[in-house]
């Protein structure tokens, strides 16, 4: 946690109302995002109970399963669910742009532009909080290796068709939701948690109704009351006012109200099973369809306060202007949208259950570039994360007091300018560190030299001595605007702009022995030990 965000938790406790930790939104907001806000069965986070889900602020899409350990119901609620999630999906898809990416040619190796499409949108999904993602995980896991009827006649409890593509999409998501800036799959209690700093710790920021008192409090209320009032205040019923943002529920919820209203859904059923004439079948009929209809009314009391305040939440990050560098992370979520769905058409296999050593290491490496990238970004995008960079001494911001003409040394000189910086921030700076400044969108470097006396005597601060190094163009003399000029206010940063790809990684087949190659079994190696009973409880 930096400097900035524990000064803001600490003026939010003490004013009772939560502290912007940032004066721009930092991830995209779709203008149509789908949302989904799940529930799960108590003590089997694989069962699912319920979901509230759409594109539509008053008119989401209930869907409920009545008794979670019927399989037949849950494949019934994994359609529904894939009968909205994939049209959504496909709309995007279809829409497409011209766009040039870098391929290396296959015959000369060398690296060319081609023409490829691109997706002109991605689809957005948005749940209420992280174990939201978790449960996005999770059902693309278990749903992505099930076979349909038509794959395998002979499979036990076939899925229906939808169900597999559907498990693969969400899989995608989960997996993109890992990567650093990505805003395909978005928990809005971190995405809140991000521009706002509450005087609660960050486990109980994951209580959306709670994170949301803080942020904006009913009138006459601090933050503090508020957040109380929507993790423990109940009803007369002994119902929490503000259900947790799921998929999780309340335990009085589930033995005072679910359980019951289960049980009697389950006794409704065996008695239309055991109907014997056609009289006496419409009337139990009757009480299964009164028994689905209570469970269904349960579900939706307990998830339209969250679906609500969801759309609160996007209301206030809407209120935000989107950061300037926000668009090329989405566009970074488009490219990997367009690469799913080509995967998908040409027919590929599911994603693997665990990936091979190679990819493994190439997606570590990806997600601390873009950890790094997204660092980065943000402090350029804003002042106020820059500030906490600047405190921590890996930036610092001034004014320049002298620009002085040098060259470089060799038979074609080229232009290497010194410039005086005077600065109120401590930056940690070593002999010839380089440090960095954003000139039209792209990093200039320069080379630290070192400090210099302040002749003055009547001044504040440091005057930091730097060498430009680059971006000034290929004459004798630098393009105008190149080089700083005295008076100007600059900011320079000790962490790098743009992030470096690591090096290139054997393929899979290439690996050694100890990261799962060479390909092929060992003839030599000797058999398992057979299982025995002792191995068996």
């Amino acid at each position: 946690m930096s400097l900035i965000s524990t000064l803001a938790r600490l003026e939010a406790v003490d004013t009772g109302r939560a502290q912007p930790t940032a004066t721009v939104r930092h991830r995209h907001l779709s203008e149509h995002p789908l949302i989904l806000v799940p529930l799960t069965t108590a003590g089997e986070a694989g069962a699912p109970l319920g979901a509230l889900v759409g594109t539509d602020r008053d008119a989401p899409r209930l869907l409920v399963v009545p008794q979670p350990r019927d399989r037949d119901l849950r494949f019934t609620f994994l359609a529904e669910l894939a009968d909205v999630v994939l049209p959504y999906i496909d709309a995007h898809a279809e829409s497409v742009e011209a766009a040039e990416r870098t391929e290396t040619d296959p015959e000369t190796g060398k690296r060319v532009k081609v023409e490829v499409e691109l997706c002109a949108d991605a689809p957005q999904l948005i749940v209420p909080s992280r174990a939201g993602i978790d449960f996005v995980r999770l059902l693309g896991r278990s749903m992505r290796f099930r076979r349909t009827a038509e794959q395998d006649p002979e499979t036990p409890h076939p899925a229906p068709p939808r169900v597999p593509l559907l498990g693969r999409w969400l899989t995608h998501y989960g997996e993109r939701a890992r990567v650093p800036g990505s805003a395909l799959l978005l928990a809005l209690t971190d995405v809140l948690s991000r521009h706002w700093a509450t005087g609660q710790s960050s486990l109980e920021d994951q209580h959306l109704g709670a994170l949301l008192a803080w942020i904006d409090p009913p009138e006459g209320t601090t933050g503090a009351e508020a957040a109380v009032r929507a993790e423990l205040h109940r009803d007369a019923q002994g119902q929490l006012l503000c259900p947790p943002a799921g998929p999780a529920t309340d335990p009085a919820f589930d033995n005072k109200l679910l359980a019951p209203a289960i049980e009697r859904y389950d006794r409704a059923r065996t008695a239309l099973a055991a109907a014997e004439d056609g009289l006496e079948a419409d009337d139990r009929l009757g009480d299964v369809t009164a028994a689905e209809r209570e469970i269904r009314a349960l579900i939706e009391r307990v998830t339209r306060p969250t679906w609500d305040a969801v759309w609160r939440g996007l209301d206030l990050l809407r209120e935000l202007p989107e950061g300037a560098r926000v668009e090329e992370r989405w566009t970074r979520d488009r490219w990997s949208f367009t690469g799913h769905r080509d995967r998908v058409l040409a027919g590929e296999p599911p994603q693997p259950r665990r990936d091979d050593a190679v990819t493994a290491a190439n997606k570590l490496a990806a997600r601390e570039r873009e950890q790094a990238r997204l660092e980065a970004q943000e402090a350029l995008d804003d002042p106020l994360v820059m500030a906490g960079r600047r405190l921590s001494g890996e930036a610092f911001a001034g004014e320049v007091t002298d620009v002085v003409m040098a060259y470089s040394e060799g038979k074609r000189p080229s232009p290497r300018p010194l410039v005086t910086v005077r600065t109120d921030d401590r930056p940690h700076l070593g002999e010839r560190a380089k440090v960095y400044r954003s000139l039209g969108g792209k990093p200039q470097s320069a080379e630290f030299v070192g400090y210099e006396a302040d002749g003055a005597g009547d001044h504040e601060g440091t005057l930091v001595v730097l060498r430009i190094l680059d971006k000034m163009g290929r004459g004798k003399e630098p393009e105008a605007g190149s080089v700083p000029e005295k008076g100007d206010a600059v900011c320079f940063t000790l962490f790098e702009h743009e992030q470096r790809g690591g090096a290139k990684l054997p393929d899979p087949e290439q690996t050694p022995w100890t990261h799962g190659g060479p390909p092929g079994e060992r003839t030599d190696a000797e058999p398992a030990d057979p299982v025995t009973e002792e191995d068996v409880l």
